[in-house]
């Protein structure tokens, strides 16, 4: 886990040895509204940091500061009520994949979090070194690992069970921005071998409902796309189930002469970031059968509709 530490009352969380950047500890799932006293923290915090990012929060999707900025996204589904979703934002397909879970036996509810929770979650977690081509990064952690991670955001977080024969076979986690705007699903897995019974549909399906109920009306499935990869089975599960790619402003804002020529020069981003888009996508494919061979692991559809 990255080194956190404080600035104006948040958890900031701090990436890179030679070119230090931070951000929120809950990028993407909570944001700054006013940055300037977080900045002033970090430049009197005696920790070195080159570059702060955060991102505008929805629905503002106009620049509002004048710091460098370049473009992100976020997949976003408007929320309204729950029939709206059902009836004008999702087609017949993912309306029957979720009938497919109930049908199958799967029961879907927020659960609280506690050690019974966690443990599943283990299980889940260590189901498959291998996930959507690429090595599972919670693989081989302990429970205690899992424990501390998923503990994190506690006043904001809700989670969702997924559970078929009273096991859990997926689960979802919300987190909330804390003005009400948006719930962020920070965590959705769900076990490869249920995959026929569509747990994954069946826990978007309730996030809504939860949004609905809560009257929040933006639910984020974190980014849409991202660096130029465009597609992949993932963003055509997000987009079957109503989610839109926004594009929102990242701010870039260097607190050391390191971080003004690294943001000039494009350093910020990964190598991969910066590939043309054929390159990489060769590149994933290729990383992708190295890692089934490896591992032994047949080529799983985890998302179905």
């Amino acid at each position: 886990m990255h080194p956190l530490i404080k600035s104006c009352g948040r958890d900031i969380r701090v990436q890179g040895r030679l070119l230090r950047i931070a951000c929120l500890d809950a990028d993407k799932y909570q944001f700054v509204d006013d940055p300037e006293p977080v900045l002033d923290g970090l430049r009197k915090c005696g920790t070195r940091v080159d570059l702060f990012t955060f991102m505008q929060k929805l629905p503002e999707t106009a620049p509002k500061f004048r710091y460098p900025m370049e473009p992100d996204n976020l997949a976003v589904l408007a929320v309204s009520t729950f029939d709206h979703w059902w009836t004008k934002q999702v087609d017949a397909k993912t309306r029957n994949m979720v009938r497919k879970a109930e049908k199958k036996g799967v029961v879907v509810r927020e659960v609280a979090f506690d050690d019974a929770l966690v443990k599943g979650i283990w299980e889940i977690y260590n189901e498959t070194p291998v996930r959507q081509g690429k090595p599972n990064s919670h693989y081989g952690k302990d429970i205690r690992t899992v424990y501390a991670e998923e503990a994190t955001f506690p006043e904001s977080s809700v989670f969702i069970g997924a559970y078929f024969n009273d096991s859990l076979i997926g689960f979802a986690r919300l987190v909330q921005d804390g003005t009400g705007t948006q719930a962020g699903m920070m965590n959705i897995v769900s076990m490869v071998c249920h995959r026929d019974k569509a747990p994954t549909n069946a826990l978007v399906a309730h996030a809504v409902r939860c949004c609905a109920d809560w009257g929040i009306p933006y639910l984020v499935y974190a980014g849409f796309t991202y660096g130029k990869k465009q597609q992949d089975t993932l963003a055509d599960f997000k987009r079957n189930n109503g989610f839109q790619q926004i594009d929102l402003p990242r701010y870039y804002v260097p607190l050391t002469p390191l971080g003004s020529l690294a943001f000039r020069l494009g350093l910020h981003h990964k190598l991969a970031d910066r590939l043309p888009e054929p390159v990489a996508a060769k590149l994933r494919d290729l990383r992708k059968s190295w890692y089934n061979r490896k591992f032994s692991v047949r080529n799983e559809r985890l998302f179905e509709g």
